[in-house]
């Protein structure tokens, strides 16, 4: 996976967000943004995904850039799979019909083959017996390890997570981080907001800090984690790694 970013700014009336990012990765298969609260991640995430457009700058994914149009943007989400902090589970469907109605909707999937795609995820994930739950009726956990295989179920270019298991509780966290290192393991594409340190050391083959609005630091997780240069991210480390 490739990923450029050129001049990157954004703003919210007179706040400035991102502040004239630029970066390129030329080959990769996972990325961690890693900073404080407030520093920008989940706008810059968002942005990479088509959810937000910039005030100003040029995005680029595997050498083709990202247009700020409906037309581009309604097939490019279609090629991305979504995880969000707080699931985004439909609570009137079950587990299984939060899987296939999108299948269906909107990419043309015949019910048939979205339900069997459906139950293939969900027996590989050890999931199958919650299949006919209502969200719910499921822990924190097992509604975002749902919420991570209906991003694996369109066969997506790659998987934007933002902030995974900043709302669960400490009990199911494990399970939706075990799932995520499954994702690397299988080299799926994928980037990766998240304040859990040791599993952005683990995933990534990049890292990303972002403070300010800033990117003060990128580069080879092995480096990035283990030989930090700026002095931020140094005190950053510390204190997130304390206990």
């Amino acid at each position: 996976m490739k990923l450029k970013i050129k001049n990157l700014k954004k703003c919210f009336d007179d706040k400035v967000v991102l502040n004239d990012i630029n970066l390129e990765i030329k080959n990769f298969s996972s990325l961690a943004i890693i900073g404080p609260s407030g520093g920008g991640k989940s706008t810059f995430i968002r942005i990479i995904g088509g959810l937000l457009s910039p005030s100003y700058g040029d995005i680029f994914i595997n050498d083709k850039k990202i247009l700020w149009n409906e037309k581009f943007l309604f097939d490019y989400r279609k090629k991305i799979g979504f995880v969000f902090q707080n699931y985004n589970l439909f609570p009137h469907l079950t587990a299984i019909e939060n899987i296939t109605l999108p299948l269906e909707k909107v990419h043309n999937f015949k019910h048939e083959e979205a339900y069997k795609k459906a139950i293939e995820l969900f027996k590989r994930f050890n999931l199958y017996e919650h299949k006919d739950k209502l969200p719910i009726k499921l822990s924190g956990g097992q509604q975002q390890r749902i919420a991570i295989i209906r991003a694996l179920s369109i066969n997506p270019e790659f998987v934007l997570l933002d902030e995974p298991t900043s709302a669960l509780d400490p009990e199911y966290t494990s399970e939706v981080l075990d799932l995520i290192e499954e994702l690397k393991r299988e080299d799926k594409k994928f980037i990766i907001v998240t304040h859990e340190i040791g599993l952005a050391k683990k995933v990534s083959d990049y890292a990303i800090f972002l403070n300010n609005g800033i990117v003060e630091e990128f580069a080879e997780s092995s480096i990035f984690f283990e030989n930090p240069e700026k002095e931020n991210l140094q005190k950053f480390l510390k204190k997130v790694l304390k206990y």
